[in-house]
């Protein structure tokens, strides 16, 4: 059986355009399984890692928390990895992830996860006690370490008066033995008198 030349063409080419065609399918196919937005959230933080993105375009990513910007807008190609540090908070938050690929809508990701309460932050640390402290300042006025033996007198010192057995005063021109010696001259002058008498009688008789 003899099969025409131009079916063999027709099936060359066939066959050709079909092996293009499923060729084209895997590359296409290979971008879309490669991208990886790996992404994870704790209490106090958000963990991004989205790798495998095409780098020939321009990437996208954003953060919110509560409708709040945690990440602005950033561009990104390959590759992009970062850490963010939430807000202390007491209730559990809803963290929102957008990723815009430059090479297709279908490789973009919406995404929301929530944030729960850190176990140190959702319980208040005990406040201090109100029981009277164990060693409280004192109120009172400090005493004094020593206590002077004798308070000073307020008032003016007394007038010293004189003691009985204080000797006397000096002497001013008068003495209690002024009369003794008063009396011993009025003797010696009466003594020398009735001597001079006794002489002078004497010379008399014998003349």
């Amino acid at each position: 059986m003899t099969i025409p030349r131009r079916s063999l063409r027709a099936a060359g080419t066939l066959a050709a355009a079909t092996v293009v065609g499923l060729t084209g399918v895997v590359l296409t196919a290979g971008p879309a399984a490669a991208h990886t937005p790996t992404w994870a959230v704790t209490c106090s933080e958000v963990s991004l890692d989205l790798t495998a993105y095409n780098s020939n375009v321009t990437n996208q990513v954003t953060v919110t928390v509560d409708g709040k910007d945690l990440l602005p807008t950033e561009t990104f190609g390959k590759e992009f990895h970062k850490k963010l540090e939430l807000p202390k908070h007491d209730k559990e938050l809803t963290v929102h992830l957008v990723v815009k690929a430059g090479d297709g809508d279908n490789f973009s990701r919406d995404e929301t996860k929530t944030a729960p309460v850190c176990e140190d932050a959702g319980t208040p640390s005990p406040a201090p006690s109100q029981g009277t402290p164990s060693a409280a300042p004192s109120t009172e006025a400090p005493t004094a370490s020593a206590t002077p033996s004798e308070a000073p007198s307020t008032s003016a010192p007394a007038a010293a008066s004189p003691s009985p057995s204080s000797p006397d005063l000096a002497e001013t021109g008068s003495s209690s033995a002024t009369p003794v010696i008063a009396g011993a001259a009025v003797a010696v002058l009466l003594a020398g008198g009735g001597i001079m008498w006794s002489v002078r009688k004497r010379r008399t008789a014998q003349h």
